[in-house]
């Protein structure tokens, strides 16, 4: 098994050692310098005018200017010290809470109670949205951010609950007492009811009709309204897919997300951190369903947009984020063309710099030996997701650490699956070089009786075909092939070729040099 951290430091932007104390000895969380104060006031009054932009501007630049200044080991001032200066006002503390957890969350290590207060700040949270009268408009980022830090901190509670070796008595008390905090069900409960509260599939139904302008707009309510629900809802559908994935229930998360179509484009591509776990976890369900050509091309589609926009999110804080999902993504796509050899799914850029990182080890994964099971061991555990036991530990029986059996569960079932594609590198190989050949001949070249054959070749159409979400038979096979009696028939999927972006190619290195040509002057 490949040597990997596990335990992934990070959801969004994670700066701090596993090991930083949640708290340092000199703080003190009543103490409230003047620009947290100018900070809380401005914050709050934007969001009472509905200043979309100023809030944007404050929420992603000057909250991690301040942090980095003032709060780089430790945490935001209390929410009882900055009431006053917000007119204790219910809503904009909640919020003001789920920041401030998930700024402790990114540079220093919460305390299991702190993890237990993270949980009733969002439940209070999500209840205002899910019951209350929500008169704001958020950023994008922002209501992304909620979602995305609540799957991240349920995520980060399993795991911590999983290693009970060492737990001191307090906290396996905690641990009974609140027993229903960061529960799977409660978490599943909450983004399903944000889904159906919202009505947002039923919004992006009637967008088809042209009776919505939900991905026009963003999302943003143009009329006076909020879009905080709504967003909220669209982007918890994200949230499903993340957190069944973590669970290793891979077509259910996909079932979450067909309402958006991610063939177009729409609200999740407004947040990069958005696209990128959408897409990240769609390729990775995929892939995990033998969906190897749908995996192929949404690897594909996000690294090109990653390779053609990641410098625009230098500055960002999820800048480190979304190199680390970039190169965990080739290394997905390097699986998925080992095991559904479809190159020409994938865009010339993005296939060059997978050659470059993954060129050698690709070839070797074609061998389907000792070494190759390793590589396909060493890439799958870098760039799987960080998968999860949901279940509370047994307090009566000796306490054990299982936070490795869901990881080593899908480990173990995706290495069988490979296995079984090593009866096919032999067939594929035969199919390639002919357009018709006898079973008889087949059978004698790789050197196995008819019989056997017959099995490898159904099995070979077993395994280059899957069931979609609509439950129809689709087909991930590079070369396939039909029977007609003791005869194999290769059938013809030679591509046309298409010569336009090469011409499109050289017609851009043209005008470059042209342009070059006219910037010297000649003597």
């Amino acid at each position: 098994m490949a040597a990997y951290d596990y335990d992934e430091p990070s959801a969004t932007h994670r700066q701090a050692s596993s090991d930083a104390p949640s708290q340092e000895p000199g703080y003190d969380p009543n103490h409230v310098p003047d620009s947290v104060k100018s900070f809380v006031v401005h914050l709050y009054r934007h969001i009472r005018e509905k200043n979309v932009y100023e809030i944007h501007q404050m929420y992603e630049t000057s909250f991690q200017a301040i942090s980095e200044r003032f709060f780089k080991d430790t945490p935001w001032p209390s929410v009882d010290a900055v009431a006053n200066y917000v007119d204790n006002d219910h809503v904009f503390c909640l919020l003001y809470r789920e920041m401030w957890f998930r700024h402790l969350y990114a540079r220093l290590q919460p305390t299991l109670k702190q993890r237990i207060d993270s949980w009733d700040n969002y439940c209070s949270l999500f209840q205002v949205v899910l019951h209350g009268v929500v008169n704001m408009q958020l950023p994008n980022q922002w209501l992304w951010d909620m979602v995305d830090e609540f799957v991240y901190q349920f995520q980060s509670f399993c795991q911590y609950r999983a290693k009970m070796k060492n737990k001191t008595e307090p906290e396996i008390a905690l641990l009974r007492q609140f027993d229903q905090a960061w529960n799977v069900y409660g978490v599943l409960n909450f983004l399903q009811a944000l889904v159906e509260k919202s009505a947002i599939i039923q919004i992006l139904e009637q967008e088809k009709e042209g009776l919505e302008q939900f991905t026009a707009t963003d999302g943003y309510d143009y009329s006076g309204g909020s879009n905080v629900l709504k967003v909220l809802g669209y982007f918890s559908m994200v949230g499903l897919l993340r957190v069944h994935c973590l669970l290793g229930d891979y077509h259910t998360g996909l079932k979450c997300l067909q309402p958006i179509e991610i063939t177009q484009q729409g609200v999740y591509v407004s947040v990069i951190g958005s696209h990128i776990t959408t897409i990240y976890h769609c390729g990775f369900a995929n892939l995990m369903l033998r969906r190897y050509v749908e995996a192929i091309r949404e690897f594909n589609k996000i690294l090109l947009y990653i390779y053609k926009n990641k410098q625009y999110h230098q500055k960002s804080p999820q800048y480190e984020q979304i190199l680390k999902k970039n190169e965990q993504m080739y290394a997905l796509l390097a699986i998925s063309l080992s095991l559904c050899p479809q190159v020409k799914l994938v865009e010339e850029t993005v296939n060059s710099q997978l050659r470059e990182k993954y060129g050698e080890k690709m070839i070797r994964m074609q061998r389907y030996d000792d070494e190759a099971f390793t590589i396909y061991d060493e890439l799958f555990s870098y760039a799987c997701p960080k998968f999860i036991t949901p279940s509370a530990p047994s307090f009566e029986e000796p306490l054990v650490n299982y936070n490795q059996d869901a990881y080593r569960l899908q480990l173990k079932l995706f290495l069988y699956e490979v296995k079984q594609q090593q009866l096919l590198s032999g067939v594929r190989t035969f199919l390639k070089v002919y357009s018709s050949i006898s079973l008889g001949n087949l059978a004698k070249y790789m050197e196995v009786d008819e019989s056997k054959l017959r099995t490898i070749l159904l099995t070979y159409k077993h395994k280059t075909h899957s069931v979609d979400n609509d439950g129809k038979t689709i087909s991930n096979a590079d070369v396939d092939f039909y029977m007609d009696d003791d005869w194999v028939y290769v059938a013809d999927s030679k591509p046309p070729k298409r010569y336009g972006d090469y011409f499109l190619r050289q017609i851009v290195k043209l005008e470059a040099a042209i342009n070059d040509l006219d910037r010297i002057k000649l003597d």
